[in-house]
């Protein structure tokens, strides 16, 4: 439709307003208008046009084959003033021309893209001792051409890894050194075929720990035995003046250490009885799953408030474990981290020496799929409740106020009615370094807490069909057990789950979990909790084990009451989709000012959500700079979620957390 034409029909229908005896001429005009739309067809601009630029040839496909010598690794982690890694690297050629050299992208543990390209600087290639250019591939920013002469022996390689950026992995007093981050590696071969020599310069006085074998050449440097680059990088070092090592497990075979590191000499303290619920935690684990893959295993453990405290990642044989600086000094208050160790042990079995299929990959630069994270992690998580339970790491109750916590979450993912548990399988690929504002309602990694209560029903459902004489407990033995094959990777499928599965208790276990991951109903999340004889409720008083993740969070979490989390100054961390506060039309970034016309504070706050059940909820807030009163449209009382028994029903529950 022309300019004029629009005019025209616009001028009619204003005239058509004024005079009735023109409103018939009008719809002529319309009709034909819309006659003339619906006859014509898009003009087809095929061979008009630009065209598309033909893409260069594609990176080496890994070949599981041999490499011809072993590379050299030199990485010097002493600029704490910078926290800047020096890195010098020898490759031997293996033929000439064109050349690859990879930067790591995928990182194991994180199933995602995560190591950033932008961290590496300064590279400097020299092949035989000549100066060589290199060029950045045009698709692939993780990969780097060199052209290679005729008998060429040898590719050097100098650059830095600039880890400001990262967490603090380079401090005076404490080191990490992830080796995936400081070097580059030949495209054509799988990682698990790459021989590397790694030696390690640190600052003096600091001890080192790491599940590779090494010798010390003076008081500085680490010279390591050649690994594979697949071994290499599943066992990263840390270093610190402030150490402490536990023998938890002291079998010559395989024996089982705690490496502690701190940011301060005091918070190495440890009581005799946390020693013993420790090595516990192994006695308990081994009986689990059986037979250990590792050789021996390092569970690594940071005492730092600098640190992400909290986080943890596997590895065959050892794990990472970042926690707070009174972690050990003072457990009591650490009840939500209690299990975090156990977790990442348990990895070493599901998740290192066992994968998902299409999680595991040739490189660190393929990508990878996670359509059994509900595995991998679910059940790892769910194994990490257990297990710290067992080992008294948690009693029984701090252990049904934190299954009441992932219960509470679970209830309450408004996401689900969009989302199902097998698409958040996808969450790490593609929201990994992404802001997630409204949590409940875009889900990101539920297969965490809702990985639990799945694996809670499947137990309860084998202790049901066999009248509570199998358990998962051995599902895990037969499933996960290495058999001493540790150091060479399993990997499972969805059928190979379900087949176990169907040995220990025959079932239609594929439907029984697919209802768990593809529903949209928030009672089949819950079911596990009925089965084994338990129900998810409320009070207006918060178990200790919540009290404590609030502390943590830096916020009070109301999701279970007006639908919102708040900081002690009254700024809005999280609003519940389509809860009271976001019917109220409250966002994250709120700044709430004032409660029931008095200026906010924490206290005043929850008194008013207490007494909303007789007293409309008002509050003064504001936003970019606008203030305005809302009314909170809830009536009722702060709610914190709790674990009861149902009445007449077996307790599957408490089976399950009694020690082996």
């Amino acid at each position: 439709m022309t300019t004029m034409e629009a005019k025209a029909i616009t001028g009619i229908m204003c005239d058509s307003i004024c005079h009735g005896h023109r409103v018939l001429r009008m719809r002529r005009l319309l009709l034909a208008t819309a006659l003339v739309f619906m006859t014509c067809t898009a003009v087809a601009q095929v061979g008009v046009g630009p065209v598309a630029t033909p893409l260069p040839p594609p990176l080496p496909v890994p070949q599981d084959r041999a490499y011809n010598g072993t590379i050299g690794l030199h990485v010097e982690a002493v600029d704490t003033a910078h926290q800047v890694f020096s890195i010098h690297e020898t490759i031997p050629v293996q033929q000439s021309g064109d050349s690859v050299l990879l930067y790591p992208q995928w990182e194991t543990a994180s199933h995602a893209p995560t190591a950033s390209i932008s961290d590496l600087a300064g590279l400097i290639v020299n092949i035989d001792g000549v100066r060589a250019d290199w060029t950045r591939d045009p698709v692939d920013m993780y990969a780097f051409h060199v052209d290679v002469p005729k008998g060429a022996r040898t590719i050097t390689l100098d650059f830095q890894f600039l880890a400001a950026s990262s967490a603090h992995l380079l401090r005076p007093d404490m080191i990490e050194v992830p080796w995936q981050r400081v070097l580059l590696y030949p495209a054509g071969w799988y990682v698990r075929d790459l021989p590397v020599a790694a030696t390690l310069v640190l600052p003096r006085a600091l001890t080192p720990f790491t599940a590779l074998p090494f010798e010390r050449i003076d008081d500085r440097t680490l010279r390591f035995q050649p690994v594979t680059l697949e071994q290499l990088v599943d066992a990263p070092v840390y270093a610190g003046r402030y150490t402490r090592r536990i023998s938890l497990d002291d079998r010559d075979t395989k024996p089982v250490t705690l490496d502690m590191l701190a940011d301060n000499a005091n918070d190495l303290a440890m009581t005799p009885a946390e020693i013993a619920h420790m090595q516990m935690l192994v006695a308990q684990t081994l009986k689990t799953f059986g037979t250990p893959p590792y050789r021996h295993y390092d569970a690594i453990v940071t005492l730092s408030d600098v640190l992400s405290p909290g986080g943890g990642t596997e590895h065959l044989e050892e794990g990472e474990n970042n926690l707070p600086a009174a972690y050990a000094a003072d457990p009591s208050q650490q009840l939500n981290n209690r299990d975090l160790i156990a977790h990442e042990f348990v990895h070493a079995w599901n998740g290192r020496s066992h994968e998902q299929a299409d999680l595991w990959s040739p490189t660190f630069n393929q990508p990878v799929g996670g359509s059994l994270l509900w595995v991998y992690e679910g059940q790892t998580e769910f194994w990490g409740r257990v297990l710290a339970a067992r080992a008294g790491l948690r009693d029984t109750q701090q252990t049904l106020d934190k299954l009441a916590m992932d219960a509470a979450v679970v209830a309450h993912r408004e996401g689900r009615t969009w989302k199902n548990l097998q698409d958040s399988t996808n969450d790490a690929i593609y929201m990994a370094g992404h802001r997630v504002p409204w949590r409940d309602w875009q889900r990101r990694e539920d297969y965490y807490p809702e990985g639990v209560l799945l694996w809670l029903d499947v137990d309860s459902r084998l202790r049901e069909l066999t009248h509570d004489t199998r358990s998962l407990d051995d599902f895990a033995r037969r499933f996960f057990d290495s058999q001493g094959s540790g150091q060479i990777t399993q990997t499972y499928t969805f059928a190979d789950v379900c087949n176990t599965l169907n040995i220990i208790a025959p079932d239609d276990w594929a439907a029984f979990l697919q209802q768990h991951l593809r529903s949209h109903d928030d009672s089949d999340a819950l079911a596990g909790l009925a089965r084994s004889g338990w129900k998810l409720t409320y009070s207006n008083v918060p178990t200790e084990t919540f009290r404590q993740d609030e502390e943590e969070a830096g916020a009070n979490n109301l999701d279970y009451s007006i639908g919102l989390q708040i900081d002690k100054d009254g700024r809005v961390a999280s609003v519940t989709w389509q809860g009271p506060a976001f019917q109220a039309g409250l966002s994250p970034g709120t700044h709430v000012v004032a409660v029931d016309g008095q200026a906010f504070s924490t206290q005043t706050l929850l008194a008013a959500v207490q007494m909303s059940a007789t007293k409309p909820l008002r509050l003064r807030v504001s936003m970019d700079g606008n203030t305005r009163d809302v009314v909170i449209p809830y009536r009722g009382t702060l709610r914190y979620p709790h674990l009861e028994r149902i009445a007449g029903t077996t307790d599957r529950l408490s089976l399950l957390l009694k020690a082996r």
